[in-house]
């Protein structure tokens, strides 16, 4: 046992001194995919529900669609618990590149299932079935990163397969106004957008689009090698030696690498515990998952307020659902651009000031539109502060939350905090939604953004991370 130790912890101290990302850009542009296609399924239905709900729900017109909004998004999001909170876990047994392939698969039978459902109760089945395997698939590969990138450069790769993300939120909501939104001339519409009487199935184009990016990162992910923390983890050290040696070549051919440090002490005895257990057991992790639980919950009603529900939103504020799609397609740059930031900038200070500054961002450009009245082209500015503020929080925090957590509970334990706190993003839209009419723009523009102020003050009370070694922060 003792010998086992001490071969496992010449492996990490060897994977930890490469300062570098090593993977190939190939295997990058593999997880990112992923990442495009998890966000373009949770932004798509932002646009396209309004065309959804004309066409399952009779009597259903755009200013209610609204009531009909919060279901599908919380039992998506209840599919993502479920998915997360039972799959995670195995990834942490068994490995996280087989289960990346299980989480895609899974997501890509729901997309395609949602786009022939012929009611409202299947749809929102569907919905609820592609949340489990998109839940799963977001701790899978966070925590795949994580444990591929250096340790002063966790949050910046991190971003750097987020910005996958943003382009991912972008061809869903602008695929929305395309498909699902009669033309209108601009500011007002897309000219150009297709919906009409003869065109009302668009949103099922939308989740076939789904489908077919699906298959597509399946058939990537093959390329994938295993983390090569968790092989060791597991003493499968000649794989964890092979993936490691390549890693090291690669960034050799780069910049010479340093001596190998001292190897690090030999892995409690706790460290044979099962995933949850690891956890549950442990009063440190415990209290870590019950604070960034808090902390994503509470973020989540602002995040998912927006992200899932910004358009029904404007509707039920009276704004024509072209108008609404148009200023929530164009805060989608916002997206884009706090992703690029997050990657140049991530690593410049600690973690939970990241938050702060986002919730402030956020509740400016709700302000923005707030104050901006009927002029569209208000709106749309705020809707890109509000877009790039509620976002560039996110890779960071994702970063932080497998930072908290043992290399033998990493994807649970993110799982845990990120899973169940998505419910945070239905239940909010449930409580919320039927109050915008009566609360007016401003009111629930500062609603809204305050949840993201409520996160970001508890989150000061976590730990420091940035730059540590993740054996360092979470033994």
């Amino acid at each position: 046992m003792e010998d086992a130790a001490l071969v496992a912890g010449r492996l990490l101290a060897r994977l930890d001194r490469i300062p570098i990302w090593t993977l190939p850009k190939l295997f990058a542009g593999i997880i990112g995919v992923g990442f495009f296609f998890t966000f373009y399924d949770i932004f798509d239905i932002n646009v396209s529900f309004i065309q959804t709900c004309v066409s399952l729900v009779p009597g259903c017109t755009p200013p209610t669609s609204a009531e009909y909004l919060g279901l599908p998004v919380l039992l998506n999001l209840a599919g993502y618990v479920v998915g997360t909170l039972i799959l995670s876990p195995l990834s942490d047994r068994f490995g996280r590149r087989d289960l990346l392939l299980v989480t895609m698969i899974l997501t890509g039978i729901g997309s395609l299932l949602t786009a022939v459902v012929n009611s409202y109760g299947l749809f929102v089945a569907a919905r609820a079935f592609t949340g489990i395997g998109i839940g799963a698939d977001l701790a899978i590969v966070n925590t795949y990163i994580g444990e591929m990138a250096p340790a002063g450069g966790r949050a910046r790769y991190t971003s750097m397969i987020f910005v996958f993300s943003a382009f991912g939120a972008v061809a869903g909501i602008w695929l929305g106004l395309w498909l699902t939104t009669p033309p209108a001339p601009l500011p007002l519409g897309l000219p150009f957008a297709v919906a009409g009487p003869h065109f009302e199935y668009g949103w099922r184009v939308m989740y076939l689009i789904g489908a077919v990016l699906a298959l597509v990162g399946i058939l990537l992910r093959l390329q994938l090698p295993e983390s090569p923390r968790w092989l060791t983890a597991k003493t499968r050290f000649e794989e964890a030696d092979d993936v490691i040696s390549i890693m090291e070549a690669r960034a050799h051919a780069i910049r010479a690498l340093p001596p190998a440090p001292e190897p690090m002490p030999p892995a409690p005895r706790e460290a044979e515990a099962l995933p949850y257990a690891a956890i549950f057991r442990n009063r440190t992790y415990l209290g870590r998952t019950a604070l960034l639980l808090v902390i994503w919950f509470f973020a989540y009603i602002t995040v998912y307020a927006y992200a899932a529900g910004f358009t029904t939103i404007l509707s039920a504020l009276r704004y024509p659902p072209p108008e609404a799609g148009l200023i929530t397609a164009m805060g989608t740059f916002g997206f884009v651009l706090c992703a690029v930031v997050a990657y140049v900038c991530g690593e410049g200070m600690e973690r939970k000031h990241w938050m702060p500054l986002a919730a402030f961002i956020t509740i400016v450009g709700g302000v923005v539109i707030a104050l901006g009245g009927t002029n569209v082209w208000i709106a749309i500015i705020g809707s890109i502060v509000v877009f790039f503020g509620f976002n560039v929080w996110v890779p960071i925090a994702y970063t932080w939350s497998i930072e908290n957590y043992p290399t033998r509970a990493r994807t649970t334990g993110f799982a845990l905090v990120d899973g169940i706190g998505h419910l945070g993003g239905g239940v909010g839209l449930i409580l919320i939604a039927p109050l915008i009419p009566k609360l007016g723009v401003l009111a629930s523009m500062l609603l809204i953004g305050g949840f993201l102020v409520l996160a970001a003050i508890i989150a000061q009370l976590g730990i420091g991370t940035r730059a540590r070694l993740l054996d360092d922060i979470s033994p």
